[in-house]
C-alpha cells in the first residue's frame, strides 16, 4: 500500500488507524516516522514519504516518533493473509529465526539461497532480514526498559544483541534517547512483579473476544491451558525454555502477563500470542467483503470483527486434531490430558493450575501405540503424524507453504478433508480455510438459507473468498456462547478415512 501515495496521504490527514501497520510515514523535515494515526497535526503532503516497514524507516535514517510509537503498531496483515516466500519470510523473522539460526537459517527453513530472499524482502519491504530482526530486536529492547527492572547488560542480551555497544547505539538511533533515558521516561506503576512481563498487545478494531476466546476456553486442555479469572492462561514451549501467559480482553487492547524462564523469548512468545489470537488481521477488509453475501451480513453486523483462534504450537494443534476425530469435544480434551499427564514435561506455574507443557512430537513418536485409548485406525493415524512431525519431513509451522502442506497430510492414513482444513485454519493460518463438510457450518447455513450440502456451499462461498476461514466463524457463532460459559458442541464431522 506504501506505493499508493495519495491514499496514504488520505490516511495520515485522517488519522486512520485502520491502517497501523500497513505502512509508515517518514518525514523529511524532521526526520522522525510515525504510524498513521500519530494524534500530532500532519505535516504536509510534499514532507511526507512512506515506507512499507519500521525496518526500512529506520534503515533510511529515521527515528521512531516518541508520541505515537509506530514500532509497537500492529504487524501488517498481509504477513498472516499469504503464503508467498516474503510472507513466509515474515513470519519466521517474527518467530526469531534469524536471531537463532542467521539469515543462513533462515534461508534453509524456506529452501532459497539467502541471496534470494535478500532481494525479495528488499523489493517489497525496503528491508532485508537482518534490517527486519535489528528492528524487532529494538522494540523488544524498549519492552524490557520500560517493564522492568533489570540491568541493562541483561537486557541488551535477552533483546538479541551481541553487545552493549551495539544495543546504546541501536536504542539512541531507532528511539533518539538512551537506555536509561527511555527508563526514566516510563510512566508510574509499569514496572511489574519479579520475573513477570505485563504488556498490551495492540489490534486493529473492530475485535469481537466471543468467539475467539470462547473457543479457546471451550477447548482447554487441564494442565496446559484454563480459563481463569477473565484470562486465558496457558504453556508455552519455547527455544529457550518455556513459559506461561495469560491473555485478558480489553477495549482497545490485549493484556499479557508473561512469565518467563529465559528472556531471550519475549518477541517469540509475544509473536506467537499474536499468532494464536489472530491479532494482525484487518477487520474491516474481511467484514466488507462478507456483508457482500446478503444472508451473511446480518451476522456481520450484529457482531463484527470476529477473528480466527489459532494457536501458539501447530504441531501440537495437529496433534489435537487427530484426538478429536469422530469425538466430541470432552472426549478430545480428556485424551489430550491424558497424553499431557503421561508424556509431557512439568513445570511450574507461579500462579499455580498449569502443570506440562504439551508433549512434543519427539516424545510422542516414542510411545507404545498400544498404550493409546483409541480405535486402531486412529492410532495408526496418530503414530504417524507425530513419527512425520519428529523427524522433520512434515512441516505445518509458520514456514510452511499452505498448499504444500495440505497434499502432505491428505497423503497420510485418516486425513480427510475436515481435519486438513481445521488444520490449515488454526495451525497454518490460512484466512481461505473452509469446512463444508462440517455439520455444525451445515446446519448453520440451513437455518440462513444458504445451500447446505458440501458442493452447493463450496460453490456460494467462492464470493467469500480469501476469507473464508472468518465465514466459519460467523456461521459457527450461530451457537454462539459468551465467553465464560464452556460450550460443548459436538456437531462437527469427523474425517473416518
Amino acid at each position: 500500500m506504501h506505493g499508493d501515495r495519495d491514499r496514504c496521504v488520505r490516511a495520515v490527514r485522517s488519522k486512520d488507524a485502520r491502517f497501523d501497520g500497513w505502512f509508515f510515514t517518514a518525514v523529511l523535515t524532521t526526520r522522525i516516522y510515525c504510524r498513521p494515526s500519530c494524534p500530532v497535526v500532519p505535516p504536509k503532503p510534499e514532507n511526507m514519504t512512506f515506507y512499507p516497514s519500521a525496518a526500512a524507516c529506520q534503515q533510511a535514517g529515521f527515528r521512531a516518533c516518541k508520541r505515537c510509537r509506530p514500532d509497537a503498531s500492529p504487524g501488517s496483515p498481509a504477513w498472516n493473509e499469504r503464503a508467498d516466500l516474503v510472507a513466509r519470510a515474515m513470519r519466521l523473522i517474527a518467530d526469531g529465526v534469524v536471531d537463532r539460526e542467521g539469515v543462513p537459517g533462515l534461508a534453509a527453513r524456506l529452501g532459497y539461497s539467502a541471496r534470494q530472499i535478500e532481494r525479495r524482502l528488499l523489493a517489497e519491504l525496503g528491508a532485508g532480514p537482518l534490517a527486519l530482526a535489528r528492528a524487532q530486536r529494538a522494540q523488544t529492547a524498549r519492552l524490557l526498559i520500560e517493564t522492568t527492572a533489570l540491568p541493562m547488560a541483561e537486557i541488551a542480551f535477552a533483546s538479541g544483541f551481541s553487545s552493549i555497544r551495539a544495543f546504546n547505539d541501536t536504542v539512541r538511533e531507532v528511539f533518539a534517547f538512551s537506555p536509561s533515558e527511555l527508563r526514566g521516561r516510563r510512566p508510574p506503576g509499569t514496572v511489574a512483579a519479579p520475573g513477570v512481563l505485563s504488556l498490551r498487545l495492540p489490534f486493529r478494531a473492530p475485535l469481537n473476544p466471543d468467539n475467539l476466546f470462547g473457543h479457546l476456553a471451550a477447548t482447554a486442555v487441564p494442565g496446559v491451558e484454563e480459563w481463569r479469572d477473565g484470562a486465558y492462561r496457558r504453556t508455552l514451549r519455547l527455544p529457550y525454555g518455556h513459559g506461561v501467559v495469560a491473555l485478558t480482553p480489553c477495549a482497545d487492547h490485549i493484556a499479557c502477563r508473561l512469565t518467563l524462564g529465559d528472556l531471550r523469548d519475549l518477541p517469540v512468545a509475544i509473536s506467537r500470542c499474536r499468532r494464536m489470537l489472530d491479532l494482525d488481521a484487518d477487520p474491516v477488509a474481511v467484514d466488507d467483503q462478507l456483508r457482500t453475501d446478503p444472508l451473511l451480513a446480518p451476522l456481520v453486523d450484529k457482531a463484527p470483527g470476529r477473528r480466527v483462534p489459532r494457536t501458539v504450537d501447530e504441531a501440537e494443534f495437529a496433534v489435537r486434531a487427530v484426538l478429536g476425530q469422530q469425538v466430541s469435544t470432552a472426549a478430545a480434551r480428556t485424551h489430550a490430558a491424558r497424553l499431557v499427564t503421561a508424556h509431557g514435561e512439568r513445570i511450574e506455574d507461579p500462579e499455580g493450575g498449569l502443570t506440562h507443557l504439551f508433549p512434543s512430537p519427539q516424545a510422542l513418536a516414542a510411545l507404545d501405540p498400544d498404550t493409546l485409548a483409541m480405535p486402531r485406525t486412529r492410532r495408526a493415524t496418530f503414530t504417524t503424524l507425530v513419527g512425520r512431525l519428529a523427524d522433520g519431513s512434515l512441516h505445518v509451522g509458520v514456514e510452511s507453504d499452505w498448499e504444500e502442506s495440505r497434499s502432505r497430510l491428505l497423503a497420510l492414513p485418516g486425513f480427510g478433508p475436515w481435519t486438513v482444513e481445521v488444520i490449515a485454519m488454526r495451525a497454518l493460518g490460512d484466512p481461505d480455510a473452509f469446512l463444508p463438510t462440517d455439520l455444525g457450518i451445515r446446519r448453520a447455513a440451513r437455518e440462513l438459507g444458504l445451500p447446505s450440502t458440501p458442493a452447493a456451499l463450496t460453490a456460494r462461498a467462492a464470493a467469500w473468498r480469501p476469507w473464508r476461514a472468518y465465514a466459519v466463524q460467523y456461521l459457527w457463532a450461530t451457537d454462539g456462547h459468551p465467553i465464560n460459559f464452556l460450550p460443548t458442541r459436538t456437531s462437527h464431522r469427523k474425517d473416518t478415512s
